[in-house]
């Protein structure tokens, strides 16, 4: 398709009978190819001038936008504001429809683009405050040149708006016209920094895990809970560092055990923390016939406990659904690799952040290049971007390159809290709650008011459900516990809901020179909290923990804490100081990928008791390990290799035990014999990782999913079991009940991530457990050991992928079950069906998995379906930039049926790569299109 060469549309009479015909072409040319070249120019009324120029009055000077064969743009400016003037500019012309539903999602205003079933999502939102906090920070705390930068930002995003209609600047503003009479406003520089608060929400750590462990009471007891929850395997899968660094003697590791003032734990307290501490919250054990005990404990309090805060989860789910699934699987790799080991001599640094698909992607390709850099314009940098912000998040500049994947610390507690109706008690006196009211406007409705109450701790999340409202009502506490009442509440508090430096940081780091200055800059990126890697062309590489990170007195933020005692709450944060960092390591490398960072046992500070469990990480030091073994070098198609490598772990364990089963039933032992030399990778047109995949989720239903409580099993998900307050014998006064899971699938128990291998890698060597039993059924015995269980998980397998994929098994291929469907994050799940058909795009099948180094991330409680992915790829090549590689998920273009909508997606999920130029001649060459932009 030619550049748009287009002047910017004037306004137009009639609009909304513009928009209607326009939506009516769009029919025409996605779904009978009819509209021919009318049809497509009119489609193309909002897509970019790529060519020519335009004219700027906020300008001070000339702006040329270079964009290569993907419409990749490089910008080169005379000064630093006319740079990320024309960065917002060029930004909004691809992608400001994302944009502008990043803002409202991030102030809490969806109901206003997208009606009355946004106003709950919008009413969770504007408790959490995530725009009063930007707010604030731009007021208060961000230095004076960095809202210099996002004024330029905002000044580049209006003058692209100017005089243009919203059908011209976004096509889905066009159906969004047909219920909404909808109008664009001004873009504002808070609205670039609230986005680092849905970042950071995205990666909020490990209060899912808080919500899960309270609910698993109603049926589980605190030994079997903590079976779900083993510690991080580090013997079997090393942390980020073994040795590294702090520069505060009073955090510096510590070989000999773990110091520092951990407080007392719930457990040791005098009887008012919550969960399975001992204050009467166990569950009951799960029986060979399926149902479930009550415990010793209070089953009524657990059972109330359980349905509060799993109101909470379902509140919870609404806004990842915009954002991303939160779960053991989300996370990154990245890895760094010193020159000693490479075949260039100059480090290779590789990164790819998983997170949800979303279409357009997450991430815009960009560069901002001074053309002369100097003290007063010192920016020469290029990399990935977020639309909506400026500044390069993850690239390199002439000097560094640096990646992040999350570190996963523990930022987030819930608080119970014993409310009434002149405010919450602490310590036994009552504080006033801080109020706020705010309304919220529904496009086609009328407007809704709610009040905001606060406590010291945080926003009440539990204002915003009419469950919620009763939150704690039967909560398991101590005898020291204040007395219910009409409830306890719930509050959060959470690191982002303060204001901090991180849209600082930002700009810091595009302009890093060394490990000094990328660590000065490391030091304000608060939130979220990250693992930086980091090499450059002197050859050193480097890690570093950042992070706003609390320090408790009391508990280990792995369950609600009670709000009444002030003794939980948190004294401080851990000083930058105190966060480890690491420098040219003997060993050569560094990996970090949702791992562990430390041993605890090394290093005095609590980041989290929740990491990710370390997979893919060893699985990546493996990798690289055996290629430098014997003086091997490591070369940039070995880092892109890696990060396509998709053997699955739970296999390498699981597989053989499969092998020994004796199966009789014919065509199970057909579907046993694809297993036989398999060699555990995951590719698309595997067979036999399309089997052992589906033999792993019937494994964890079987074993695990049947006797969990329906608030985190999948909706749909129905069995048979004893209520959770019931005691004593199966009989016709205590009946079986039928119960149906209540979670959304993408986030629902068991998921299959690599927490569940730790669980199952030391029940593989026991014959026989609670976990091994289940119940009958009409066509299959009961089972009460291993091998059984997995005998009948084969069974289900077999006839599952028969139903999917049909009865001959050489037909069978992952790629068939495990798809992706790249889907436009608001019309292209929520809308008609015509439209989600006009602004989605696929199945694409795809290979990788659960827990691999190509996270193509399934949640086997859910489904085979793909819901988080390597949202990019890079390889940085250090020294020699322009030899460096990347991809996008999706495509530089945020316009449905644009050539640059999806064209990256055939090369991404092939594990490809494009050249990344960099230097004046490089991206000279790479060069299709050239924009102009005048004063």
């Amino acid at each position: 398709m030619p550049s748009n060469t287009s002047a910017p549309p004037a306004k137009k009479k009639g609009r909304r009978a513009r928009l209607l015909l326009v939506l009516l072409v769009l029919v025409l040319v996605a779904g009978v190819g009819a509209g021919g070249y009318w049809g497509v120019s009119t489609v193309r009324g909002s897509f970019p001038q790529t060519t020519g120029e335009i004219r700027l009055d906020s300008l001070s000077g000339r702006v040329e936008v270079k964009r290569d064969a993907q419409g990749v743009p490089q910008i080169y400016a005379d000064n630093e504001t006319d740079l990320f003037r024309a960065q917002g500019y060029v930004q909004a012309q691809d992608r400001f429809y994302e944009m502008d539903v990043r803002r409202h999602v991030t102030a809490g205003r969806l109901s206003e683009m997208f009606g009355e079933g946004q106003v709950e999502t919008d009413s969770f939102l504007r408790t959490l405050g995530w725009r009063r906090v930007a707010q604030e920070e731009y007021d208060k705390v961000l230095s004076a040149e960095t809202k210099k930068y996002l004024q330029a930002y905002a000044e580049g995003v209006n003058a692209y708006l100017k005089d243009r209609e919203p059908g011209d600047v976004s096509v889905e503003y066009a159906a969004l016209a047909l219920t909404n009479d909808y109008a664009i406003e001004p873009w504002t520089p808070v609205d670039s920094v609230a986005w680092l608060k849905a970042m950071a929400w995205d990666l909020r750590g490990n209060m899912q895990d808080e919500i899960d462990r309270s609910l698993l009471t109603s049926r589980l007891t605190p030994a079997q809970i903590e079976q779900l929850y083993p510690e991080y395997p580090y013997a079997l899968h090393q942390p980020i560092l073994d040795g590294g660094k702090v520069d505060d003697s009073t955090g510096k590791f510590d070989p000999e055990g773990k110091g520092g003032d951990e407080g007392e734990s719930a457990s040791e307290g005098d009887g008012s923390g919550t969960g399975s501490d001992g204050s009467g919250s166990s569950g009951g054990s799960t029986g060979s016939d399926g149902s479930t005990g009550s415990g010793t404990g209070s089953g009524d309090s657990a059972q109330g406990m359980a349905s509060q805060l799993g109101a909470l989860s379902e509140v919870l789910d609404d806004v990842p659904a915009l954002l991303g699934p939160n779960g053991n699987g989300i996370g990154s790799n990245s890895w760094v690799v010193a020159g000693k080991y490479t075949t260039s001599g100059k480090p290779l640094l590789a990164n790819d952040p998983h997170l949800a698909p979303q279409l357009p992607s997450l991430w815009y390709q960009m560069g901002l290049h001074c053309r002369s850099v100097s003290a007063t314009c010192r920016y020469d940098v290029s990399g990935y971007t977020f639309s909506g912000m400026p500044g390069v998040i993850i690239g390199h500049n002439d000097r560094i390159a640096w990646g992040l994947t999350n570190l996963g610390a523990d930022v987030t507690d819930l608080y119970l809290e014993k409310i009434g109706p002149d405010g919450y008690l602490v310590d036994g006196k009552v504080k006033p709650f801080t109020t706020r009211e705010e309304t919220i406007k529904v496009a086609g409705g009328a407007d809704r008011k709610i009040t905001v109450r606060s406590t010291e701790h945080g926003p009440l999340v539990s204002d915003r459900s009419a469950e919620l409202e009763t939150v704690g009502q039967k909560a398991p506490v101590g005898n020291a516990a204040p007395d219910r009442g009409t409830g306890y509440g719930v509050s959060l508090q959470w690191t982002a809901l303060q204001p901090g430096k991180s849209m600082d940081a930002i700009f810091a780091l595009d302009r890093a020179k060394d490990f000094d200055s990328f660590r000065a800059a490391a030091k304000d990126f608060e939130v979220p909290s990250q693992n930086l890697i980091y090499a450059d062309t002197e050859g050193s590489i480097g890690y570093q923990s950042p992070g706003k990170i609390p320090q408790r007195t009391k508990g280990d933020g792995t369950l609600p804490a009670p709000g009444w005692d002030s003794s939980y709450k948190w004294k401080g944060y851990i000083p930058f100081e105190r966060l480890p960092y690491e420098l040219n390591p003997e060993r050569g490398y560094i990996v970090t990928a949702n791992q562990a960072v430390i041993n605890p046992e090394k290093y005095s500070e609590l980041l989290t008791e929740d990491w990710g469990y370390g997979s893919r990480s060893q699985r990546i030091n493996d990798l690289i390990e055996s290629k430098i073994k014997d003086g091997g070098k490591i070369s940039p198609d070995d880092m892109q290799t890696m990060q396509t490598d998709n053997r699955s772990e739970i296999a390498t364990l699981l597989n053989p035990l499969l092998l020994k089963i004796d199966i009789a039933d014919p065509h199970v032992r057909e579907a046993q014999k694809l297993l036989e030399g398999w060699d555990y990778t995951q590719e698309p047109d595997s067979a036999a990782a399309a089997y052992f995949n589906a033999v792993w989720r019937n494994v964890l239903k079987l074993g695990f999913g049947d006797k969990l409580p329906k608030e985190v099993r999948a909706e749909g998900d129905c069995v048979n079991v004893r209520p959770a307050d019931a005691t004593g014998p199966v009989d016709e006064q205590n009946k079986l009940v039928r119960e149906c899971g209540q979670r959304d699938p993408d986030s629902a128990q068991p998921d299959g991530g690599d927490r569940w291998y730790e669980v199952v890698r030391p029940l593989l060597k026991q014959e026989k457990s609670e976990w091994w039993t289940t119940p009958g059924t009409r066509t299959d015995q009961a089972t009460e050991t291993r091998d059984q269980l997995l005998a009948r998980a084969m069974k289900d397998a077999r006839w599952e992928l028969t139903a999917k994929l049909g009865k001959d098994v050489s037909t069978w291929s992952w790629g068939r079950l495990h798809q992706l469907t790249l889907k436009n994050q608001t019309l292209g799940t929520a809308g008609p069906g015509v439209v989600q058909q006009l602004l989605n795009r696929g199945p694409w099948n795809l290979g990788g998995g659960e827990a691999a180094v190509d996270a193509t991330g399934w949640n086997a409680a859910g489904g085979y379906e793909v819901i988080w992915v390597p949202s990019m790829r890079m390889v940085a090549n250090v020294g020699d930039w322009d030899k460096s590689r990347w991809v996008n998920l999706t495509g530089a273009s945020g316009h449905a049926f644009h050539t640059h909508y999806t064209d990256q997606t055939d090369t991404w999920a092939k594990g490809g790569l494009y050249d990344w130029a960099y230097g004046g001649a490089a991206v000279d060459a790479a060069t299709k299109d050239t924009l102009v932009l005048k004063p």
